[in-house]
């Protein structure tokens, strides 16, 4: 019987996010540079939609979206860790311009 590939679908109210590669190490203005390992307060981090359930009104696979990532739990899939959260532990949702966002842009 050969290796039969399985989709994820996800559920419900549920979100899979990778976390951003560029979410490790870090610059500050002046240059220098911060370890990931070094905390200084809890720290949000942005990460890319790989997978939505049905009951996601909010965002879609290929957004950017800032969560809190100590509260979520990991899955790893073909060597790569995901993130699953139910979409009301998101905080943004990074997009082109619109009319009612706060004028910050990444």
């Amino acid at each position: 019987m050969p290796d039969v590939k399985l989709e994820i679908q996800m559920l419900y109210d549920r979100v899979m996010v990778r976390i951003s590669p560029e979410d490790g190490e870090r610059r500050s203005s002046g240059g220098i540079v911060i370890p990931a390992t070094a905390q200084m307060a809890k720290r949000l981090a942005w990460g890319e939609v790989f997978g939505v359930g049905t009951g996601v009104r909010q965002v879609k696979v290929g957004d950017r979206v800032l969560f809190n990532p100590e509260d979520q739990l990991e899955v790893e899939v073909h060597g790569t860790t995901y993130l699953v959260m139910r979409e009301r532990d998101l905080h943004a949702v990074a997009t082109e311009l619109t009319e009612h966002g706060t004028g910050l842009y990444l």
